[in-house]
């Protein structure tokens, strides 16, 4: 009954996650005409009952603001996300089946995206590209893939050592048939995982290299805009423009983090009791 209980709340749990994370993206949509008007005789309003997270130096509404950037931002994190995984699933299968030639090559892909760092790999990609909404999910997908790629081709490795891999190569199955049909089951979990636990290194990436000018456009209300616009304004003592934004991503990120460790204790009734 313990067991059935633990297991639940962790459903509810996320099922309230995905709940709250679909209405902070809806939210962005439906507010992201008003984050945009401008209305000097409200500006520099502290948080009130009309605007809860205050107005900024524009008069803008600091409220539909956070919901716009906050969506964008979940809307990149999942786009970028799912490139990533499926990079990082063909090219940790091909690694650890088609041969060492090709596993030797993905190995050392992985190791030369590891060897640079993330932020700096993620801001010449994201500049090369013409910065905005394109180069930053370009930059994001081909940097974010290399930890799943070889947990996923450790996977596929453990499982070339099974019985009936060995059977179905004996019985003349090809290597991609094998893939597709015997190993792919066994990944998904692993893959849809991984997947969900990209998603808060995306975010943050976004909204960090967008914070130093090599991301969004300024003219978005992406959350690193609305951050690196606010520094500016804090001396002065509108600290609700840096707090409540700030405040909203980590809770959006916290939530994503959450999520994939709760989806992956689902998957693996073994972890229930941890």
């Amino acid at each position: 009954m313990r067991q059935w209980n633990s297991r639940k709340r962790m459903v509810c749990f996320f099922v309230l996650s995905i709940i709250f994370l679909g209405a902070v993206t809806v939210a962005g949509y439906l507010f992201r005409e008003k984050a945009l008007v401008i209305d000097f005789s409200r500006k520099n309003l502290p948080p009130c009952f009309s605007y809860p997270f205050g107005t900024d130096w524009l008069g803008r509404d600091m409220f539909a603001r956070t919901m716009t950037g906050l969506s964008m931002s979940i809307r990149i994190g999942l786009l970028a996300a799912a490139v990533s995984a499926c990079l990082a699933f063909l090219l940790g299968v091909m690694g650890a089946v088609m041969g060492k030639i090709a596993d030797g090559f993905v190995t050392g892909l992985i190791d030369l995206v590891m060897g640079i760092p993330h932020i700096l790999l993620l801001v010449l990609i994201s500049f090369a590209l013409g910065k905005g909404f394109k180069g930053v999910v370009i930059g994001i997908s081909l940097t974010h893939w290399t930890s799943l790629a070889r947990l996923i081709r450790g996977e596929v490795l453990q499982l070339k050592e099974s019985q009936y891999i060995k059977i179905a190569q004996k019985l003349g199955q090809g290597k991609v048939n094998i893939a597709v049909k015997h190993m792919m089951p066994h990944l998904m979990p692993q893959l849809l995982v991984g997947l969900v636990l990209l998603f808060p290194h995306a975010i943050l990436h976004e909204a960090g290299i967008t914070f130093l000018g090599f991301g969004l456009s300024p003219e978005q209300p992406a959350v690193g805009i609305i951050l690196s616009e606010s520094m500016k304004y804090l001396a002065m003592g509108s600290w609700w423009l840096a707090l409540f934004p700030g405040l909203f991503l980590a809770a959006v990120v916290l939530l994503f983090h959450l999520t994939g460790d709760i989806l992956g204790r689902l998957m693996d009734p073994g972890r229930i009791h941890q």
